[in-house]
C-alpha cells in the first residue's frame, strides 16, 4: 500500500509516511515492532519514531531515495522491512535531478492584506519590539554592559510600560585580533547591524578605549539623542561608567518611552528560519509548515531568511532551480563553493554535520537533513542571496550565507534586518534572540508534551494526521503576526536572548 505524504490533505493514522512516490524507505511514525507490515512489508527489526525502513531490496552501493533525492548510499545489501540509518547507509555526494518546482502555498487577497501593530521608527522602518541595545565593542566591555542593563532594567525600565527592556549584547570578540580581513570585517558588519536595528529604539555602545574596534569605526552608531557610546578608560572605570550610563540612559529611554504601536502592514515583517536538534520528523511536520508561513509572507510583500549553508548542502540544487536569474543562482553556488573549500582546510567535512542527537532521531546524513532544511523556504522563488549579517533589502525568499551552528546563524539574520525568528526543532532547543523575538516549533507532539513551556506550536499533529501542512502553516502565519503586534513568545516569557548572539568567528586569534 502506498501512502505518499500530501501537503492538504490529512494523513490517515498510520505509523508510517512514504514522502515522495520514488523513495525506497518510509518513515516511522511510531514506534513500529518487528513483524508488523509497513507498506506491505513485513519490517525486519524495531524502527523507531522518525526512523527509515526500507520498503524495497536496495542493493549495496546503490542509493537511498527519501523526498524523492538521494539522501546517501547503502554500505551493504538492505532487504525490505530493515532499518535503514548509520549502520547501512553513508554519505556520498549524490544529486538526482531536480524535477518542476511546485506552486507556492495561495494567499488570498485577505492574507495580503493582514497588518500587524508594530512601531514605526524615525526613518520608516517597522519593528516588532521596542528595545534598548547595551552594546559591547569588544569582550572587555562585556562585564560593565552586563551591569548596565542590569541597573537600567532595576531602576529605569519601571517607569516605561513602552520599552520592552534593556539588552546587553555581549560577545568575545573585538580585540586580539587583526584590524583589517574577513574576522573583522564580519565582527563590524554584525555589530553595525545591530547598534541600527530596528526592534533597538535606543542604543549605547561600550568599548574599553585601547582595543582593535574601536568606537569611532561605528561613528555616533547612528543620528540622534538615542544613539550614544563612550569608552570605559575615559570614564574613569568600571563603577563610573555605569554610573555615566545611567544618565544617557535616562535621557534615551526618555525619548524611546514616548512610542506607541500603530497599524502596519504584513509585508513590512523579516523574519529568519532557523532550525535546530532536528529529528526525522523536521522535515516532515515543522519545517514544511514554517514553508506554508514564508509562503504566505513572501506572497504578501514581506521577507523570509533562510540560512545556515551548511545545511542546505545537498539539496542546493533545488533551491538553485527557483533562483529568479542566473546571477542570483551563480552566487548561491559560490557560497557552496566556499563552504567545500573551508572545510577541507580545516579537514572536515560537510557531512559531519548530523549531530548525535539528529542521528538519535533519525536523520542519518548530511544530504537527507539539508532536504528537510530547505523545506522551511517553501516554495517560493529565490529573490535574492546574501553575505552573513549583510543587510537584507529584497522582498520575498532571500538566502544569508550562515554557518548551521543556530547562534551565529540567527545573528548573522538579526543583524541583517530580521525583526523576528521562527525556530523549529526536533529534540528540544532553546533559544532566544532579543531584540528579535523568536518562535519555536516543535516537529513532534511527544517533545511538545515534554517542553511545552519552551514551545510556541505542536507541529507534530501533521504526522498523527489531526492536521495538515497548509492548515498548520497557516496558523504559524497567524502566530507570527500575533507576535509582531506584541505576544510574548514562550522563550521571552523564560527570559532567553541575552546570551545567543554570538558573531561568526572568522580568522586568526593574535
Amino acid at each position: 500500500m502506498q501512502r505518499v505524504f500530501p501537503r492538504e490533505n490529512k494523513l490517515d493514522k498510520l505509523p508510517w509516511i512514504i514522502l515522495s512516490a520514488g523513495d525506497n524507505v518510509a518513515v516511522a511514525t511510531a514506534a513500529i515492532a518487528p513483524g508488523s507490515t509497513v507498506a506491505g512489508i513485513e519490517a525486519r527489526q524495531k524502527i523507531d519514531p522518525g526512523h527509515k525502513v526500507a520498503i524495497a531490496d536496495i542493493p549495496l552501493g546503490s542509493p537511498v531515495v527519501k523526498y524523492g533525492q538521494a539522501i546517501g548510499r547503502t554500505t551493504e545489501e538492505v532487504k525490505a522491512g530493515d532499518h535503514v540509518h548509520s549502520h547501512n547507509l553513508h554519505f556520498e555526494n549524490d544529486r538526482l535531478a531536480a524535477t518542476a518546482n511546485s506552486a507556492p502555498e495561495t494567499a488570498t487577497a485577505d492574507d495580503k492584506a493582514r497588518t500587524f501593530m508594530g512601531y514605526r521608527r524615525a526613518d520608516g522602518r517597522a519593528a516588532t519590539r521596542n528595545y534598548i541595545g547595551i552594546i559591547a565593542s569588544v569582550n572587555c566591555s562585556t562585564t560593565v554592559c552586563r551591569a548596565i542593563a542590569d541597573e537600567a532594567n532595576r531602576t529605569i525600565l519601571p517607569h516605561y510600560e513602552g520599552i520592552d527592556g534593556f539588552v546587553p549584547i555581549v560577545h568575545d570578540q573585538g580585540c586580539g585580533m587583526s584590524s583589517t580581513g574577513d574576522g573583522m570585517n564580519v565582527l563590524h558588519r554584525t555589530l553595525a547591524g545591530y547598534t541600527r536595528h530596528v526592534n533597538f529604539g535606543g542604543v549605547l555602545m561600550i568599548g574599553l578605549g585601547c582595543e582593535v574596534n574601536q568606537l569611532t569605526l561605528y561613528g555616533q552608531s547612528g543620528a540622534g539623542a538615542s544613539k550614544r557610546h563612550f569608552n570605559i578608560q575615559d570614564a574613569g572605570g568600571s563603577r563610573r561608567a555605569v554610573e555615566r550610563a545611567m544618565g544617557m540612559l535616562r535621557e534615551i529611554a526618555a525619548d524611546v518611552g514616548k512610542e506607541k504601536r500603530v497599524p502596519m502592514s504584513v509585508s513590512e515583517i523579516i523574519i529568519g528560519l532557523q532550525c535546530g536538534g532536528s529529528d526525522g520528523f523536521s522535515g516532515i511536520t515543522a519545517n514544511p509548515a514554517l514553508g506554508v508561513a514564508a509562503d504566505l509572507l513572501a506572497a504578501a510583500g514581506g521577507t523570509a531568511i533562510l540560512s545556515e549553508t551548511s545545511e542546505i548542502y545537498g539539496a542546493e540544487h533545488l533551491l538553485r532551480s527557483r533562483a529568479v536569474s542566473d546571477e542570483v543562482a551563480k552566487k548561491l553556488d559560490e557560497k557552496i563553493a566556499w563552504w567545500e573549500d573551508y572545510v577541507a582546510l580545516h579537514g572536515a567535512s560537510l557531512d559531519n554535520n548530523p549531530s548525535p542527537g539528529n542521528k538519535r532521531g533519525g536523520l542519518t546524513t548530511i544530504l537527507e537533513k539539508s532536504l528537510g532544511a530547505v523545506a522551511k523556504g517553501g516554495r517560493s522563488p529565490l529573490t535574492a542571496v546574501y553575505g552573513y549579517a549583510e543587510r537584507v533589502t529584497a522582498p520575498g525568499l532571500v538566502f544569508m550565507d550562515t554557518p548551521g551552528y543556530d547562534p551565529v546563524s540567527a545573528t548573522g539574520q538579526v543583524a541583517g534586518g530580521a525583526n523576528m525568528i521562527a525556530f523549529t526543532t526536533g529534540r528540544g532547543s532553546c533559544f532566544g534572540c532579543r531584540p528579535a523575538p523568536s518562535l519555536k516549533l516543535s516537529s513532534n507532539s511527544a517533545l511538545y508534551a515534554s517542553m511545552e513551556e519552551d514551545m510556541d506550536i505542536d507541529c507534530g499533529t501533521i504526522a498523527t494526521g489531526d492536521a495538515t501542512i497548509s492548515g498548520k502553516g497557516r496558523e504559524i502565519f497567524d502566530l507570527i503576526v500575533d507576535t509582531a503586534s506584541g505576544k510574548k513568545t514562550k522563550s521571552e516569557l523564560f527570559g532567553y536572548g541575552d546570551n545567543e548572539f554570538v558573531p561568526w568567528h572568522l580568522g586568526a586569534t593574535l
